[in-house]
């Protein structure tokens, strides 16, 4: 049986693999769910060393992307363009990352996902130190991978988990990019002086640290996500339905994958597109460097220190009562940004807190649905193309945004991002059918 088990194996995309890691002992995890227990928290811990850093270099392009555009470019009708790239980049990276992790497990799509957007942010340094346009648009495309690679991350805690231990994984793996990605942006004064000691531009600072953190993130996957989980959740999936015939074969749920997307993807949408202008708005009230990276590390707090309790709530009350949640937490942050005075430090760090807040329900609770919505032979890669979408949603609000404050206000586009989000995400719970069965109860 063992024989005919790897031949069988052979034929899906994990097969390349599982032979690479023949030493292995597959049926050790299946004949012991202890083993499979402390699997997925050793795989859950390896996820949280690496995103500390992986959160400080998502940092970076944040902060300070649209204040590198605005002042090589002179103008602010452009300053969205970095985050519409590196948005951009990520979904092309977001494809890649999910089909290598499918084809080769996690270890290998992760760690080289963040080693290529160290080498972007490398290419940023570069850009800025020669002042070649060029130069930073192709490096912000490929700095944009391990924007990618943060996001999928989050799935790695998943694969070993029960369903109801999902929404808990995802958050533990997003809450630990919050101690990076606070950090990084109020490092961004500390960077700056540093940068300007070598003959580097001050602004160009934060993505020194950014190559720095991806670097380091991409090796500690790869030296240290051994054995794969994703590797070994699909292994245990295949040879349990050979071994008892009385098993349904897994159908998925394409309803509840939809849903799921589209929640994820307006909640990106919303929030990329306030947060790029935010620097910019408050540049022109006069606030200085310092306190842009101080509302910046607020919102990105926001974005992933609720992760834990966020992760409870989901198993807990569902996955359709979150994601109404996150719909109103973004009405509320658009609503604050919309009519908060622009020399208003204070409020500014309200909306922003808020808007990362309701991002992060969003998140949680739409990721939890696709996960609950896919089977393990297919899953990598189809949360693989969801992020691609995700990304896209990020470069249309990061490169429309400029745009439309520019010829409108910011007051404009946080009014508007706030309610569309409310009224379609609303809308969306709306939907029937057998996606949301679980959704009100884990």
């Amino acid at each position: 049986m063992a024989k005919g088990f790897a031949e069988e194996f052979k034929s899906i995309d994990l097969g390349v693999a599982f032979i690479s890691q023949g030493k292995i002992d597959i049926q050790r995890y299946i004949d012991s769910p202890e083993e499979i227990q402390r699997l997925y928290k050793r795989t859950l811990w390896i996820v949280v060393l690496s995103q500390v850093f992986g959160g400080a270099g998502l940092a970076a392009g944040i902060t300070v992307g649209a204040l590198i555009a605005q002042d090589m470019l002179g103008t602010d009708s452009y300053a969205g363009i970095p985050t519409a790239l590196f948005t951009l980049g990520s979904a092309g990276a977001a494809l890649m990352v999910g089909r290598m992790s499918q084809r080769y497990g996690r270890r290998y799509g992760l760690s080289g996902g963040f080693i290529v957007g160290g080498i972007g942010a490398i290419g940023v340094v570069a850009a800025a130190m020669t002042d070649s346009i060029i130069l930073l648009f192709a490096s912000l495309l490929i700095y944009g991978a391990g924007s990618a690679t943060n996001l999928q991350a989050r799935y790695a805690g998943t694969d070993l988990a029960t369903a109801k231990q999902r929404g808990t994984a995802i958050s533990i793996a997003m809450v630990s990019t919050t101690l990076g990605a606070f950090a990084g942006p109020n490092l961004v004064g500390v960077m700056g002086r540093f940068a300007e000691s070598i003959g580097v531009p001050s602004l160009a600072g934060p993505f020194i640290l950014a190559a720095a953190a991806y670097l380091l993130a991409g090796t500690i996957l790869w030296v240290l996500l051994r054995p794969d989980p994703l590797v070994i959740s699909t292994a245990i999936n295949k040879q349990v339905e050979q071994d008892t015939s009385s098993v349904e074969e897994e159908v998925e749920d394409r309803r509840g994958i939809f849903i799921g997307a589209a929640v994820m993807v307006i909640t990106q949408v919303v929030m990329v597109s306030i947060m790029t202008m935010t620097p910019v708005h408050m540049r022109n009230h006069g606030h200085d460097l310092n306190a842009v990276g101080l509302v910046i590390g607020f919102h990105v707090a926001a974005m992933y220190l609720p992760s834990l309790v966020t992760g409870i709530l989901v198993d807990r009350f569902g996955r359709v009562a979150i994601a109404v949640a996150s719909g109103f937490t973004l009405l509320a942050a658009g609503l604050v940004a919309a009519f908060a005075p622009g020399d208003s430090l204070g409020m500014l760090i309200v909306a922003l807190a808020l808007l990362g807040l309701g991002w992060n329900f969003g998140l949680i609770s739409s990721t939890a649905l696709i996960v609950d919505s896919t089977v393990p032979t297919t899953r990598a890669k189809r949360q693989g193309s969801i992020d691609v979408w995700v990304a896209l949603a990020g470069v249309s609000g990061g490169g429309l945004s400029g745009v439309i404050a520019a010829q409108t206000s910011y007051m404009t586009l946080s009014l508007v991002a706030g309610i569309l989000s409310f009224i379609l995400i609303v809308g969306l719970c709306k939907v029937p059918g057998r996606a949301w069965k679980f959704s009100w109860k884990s």
